[in-house]
């Protein structure tokens, strides 16, 4: 492992960051960070949650401002208070939860508050040529007509791509770009990532897999605790020293443990049917055990039913038909705080959308969807004092990092955020945990810390239901494997003899010319 040199220092700068520093109440998000990224290079930004990427991302494209520093695009000193003023300077940013809007065909999102006009109308006709012209320059090939909602997900962030790209950006910001992609769409956008930096453009590159990282980065820049530690050569250096670099400690793998075969079913479900929000089924004739003991993993591309499928469990969603048996007991009619009292635990996709109140402070937050229960209630009223006790415990038992139970939790890293959800649901000791996408927009510290406590969970005899778009994850930790293709199950595959290729290639319907393989 080398840095870089003197001559590779020397290439022209497409951005430099000077002593960036960013504070907020009782947190140094960036301390005095430095980050030179060169004209046409693909440079990987790494670190902990915590670390300071997203905020160093976020001040240069305007969505926040500095306090003490200098900017530099294309040599030209910049200081921008919003989105807007970047884009003009040829910066734009992808992030990682697309901001499209679903009703609107491609080119319409593409245009969207950039319409070209004519006489003092929007000129269509122009839009859909400079979109052809796009796509084909670059290898993002799109159909202008295609309504979003009907597009896959790799799909999807190829328009978001071309969105920026048609604003004029030169340089793009890629906020976790893999993290709802499968093997073959990584493919795709790193092939799409090469015809960028060969047609001169510059790419900053946010991830937490390293093995991606390395695959496709020229240069790395590694941040901890809000600092620069280091930039170094992808070529220089191994994925385990990256991960040594991040959080001192080597690369963890999620290797499954043996278990011995339990039959007792904690969860069944009987032809379980779901509509979607347009009406149609989203989930269609679903039969599926999950066993005490066991972690079930259900791998799918977003939007194929594993979202209303967990909805429809916790009955955040009805049932169009079917049946869901907890312990042989039927809950499909009970509302969900019955189901969640009953021993359904939940770690949700969005953990600051759905499972967090950001602007609480932690011991408000372990309280969440468990307040009518002991030791959080005290008859009709909360006892406040037993909530700050148990938060004081999962922080201890969760390895929480935070100044103390009263801190916001909008004041904690993405890690720390998740893990007082894990901790906050473990505590409860449920007889089922649905754990969907637990170590997503997460480092691999806190990665590891997720995975011990989700086979904690299984040794304890909880069933866990684990979606997650990390294949390696589901291959890891499951037990079994089920895959969801068209809201159906498409097959059920056994974890030891499969390989992310062929999982993904399940997920994608390219294995078995469109006929189910479940065993």
């Amino acid at each position: 492992m080398k840095p870089i040199t003197a001559t590779e220092a020397a290439t022209a700068a497409a951005v430099e960051l000077f002593e960036i520093t960013k504070r907020f109440p009782g947190v140094v998000a960036n301390d005095r960070v430095n980050l030179r990224v060169a004209e046409g290079e693909i440079h990987a930004v790494v670190g902990e949650n915590g670390a300071g990427k997203s905020t160093l991302m976020k001040i240069l494209y305007g969505m926040q401002t500095a306090d003490e520093g200098r900017m530099l695009v294309g040599g030209t000193e910049v200081r921008f208070s919003s989105p807007s003023e970047a884009i003009d300077a040829g910066i734009g940013m992808v992030h990682q939860h697309f901001m499209l809007a679903d009703h609107l065909t491609v080119l319409e999102n593409v245009v969207l508050g950039a319409e070209p006009t004519r006489r003092g109308m929007i000129d269509h006709r122009s839009a859909h040529r400079h979109l052809e012209e796009l796509g084909k320059s670059y290898g993002l090939d799109l159909e202008p007509t295609d309504l979003v909602e009907s597009l896959e997900v790799g799909e999807r962030q190829r328009v978001e791509i071309i969105k920026v790209l048609y604003r004029g950006a030169k340089v793009l910001i890629l906020d976790e770009p893999t993290s709802v992609l499968v093997p073959q769409e990584v493919e795709n956008l790193f092939h799409n990532l090469r015809e960028l930096k060969a047609k001169g453009h510059t790419i900053i590159f946010i991830d937490h897999k390293l093995e991606e990282v390395l695959a496709i980065a020229d240069t790395i820049t590694v941040l901890r605790q809000g600092r620069t530690v280091t930039t170094v050569s992808s070529s220089e250096v191994t994925a385990a020293e990256l991960a040594e670099l991040m959080v001192g400690s080597e690369l963890p793998k999620p290797s499954t443990e043996p278990r011995e075969s339990n039959q007792q079913k904690t969860l069944s479900l009987r032809s379980v049917t779901v509509s979607g929000d347009d009406g149609r089924p989203a989930v269609s004739s679903v039969d599926l055990d999950i066993h005490r003991g066991e972690i079930l993993g259900v791998a799918g591309v977003e939007g194929n039913g594993q979202s209303e499928l967990v909805e429809a469990i916790l009955g955040l969603r009805p049932l169009a038909e079917g049946d869901l048996l907890l312990d042989g007991e039927s809950i499909s009619h009970w509302p969900v705080r019955r189901r969640r009292e009953a021993g359904l635990g939940y770690v949700p996709e969005d953990r600051q959308r759905r499972g967090l109140l950001l602007d609480a402070p932690v011991w408000e937050n372990v309280m969440l969807g468990h307040q009518t229960r002991r030791p959080y209630a005290r008859g009709p009223w909360l006892d406040r004092s037993k909530a700050r006790d148990a938060a004081s415990q999962i922080i201890t038992d969760f390895d929480v990092r935070t100044p103390g139970v009263d801190t916001t939790v909008r004041a904690l890293s993405g890690g720390n955020q998740q893990k007082l959800v894990i901790g906050r649901e473990m505590s409860a000791r449920p007889q089922m945990l649905i754990a969907a996408h637990p170590t997503r927009g997460i480092d691999v510290g806190a990665q590891a810390a997720v995975w011990d406590n989700l086979r904690k969970a299984r040794r304890e005899g909880m069933a866990v239901l684990l979606l997650s778009a990390d294949l390696e994850e589901l291959i890891g930790l499951a037990d079994r494997l089920v895959v969801m293709l068209r809201g159906r199950l498409a097959a059920e595959l056994d974890p030891s003899t499969t390989t992310p290729r062929l999982l993904g290639s399940h997920m994608t319907g390219a294995s078995v010319d469109g006929e189910s393989d479940i065993k």
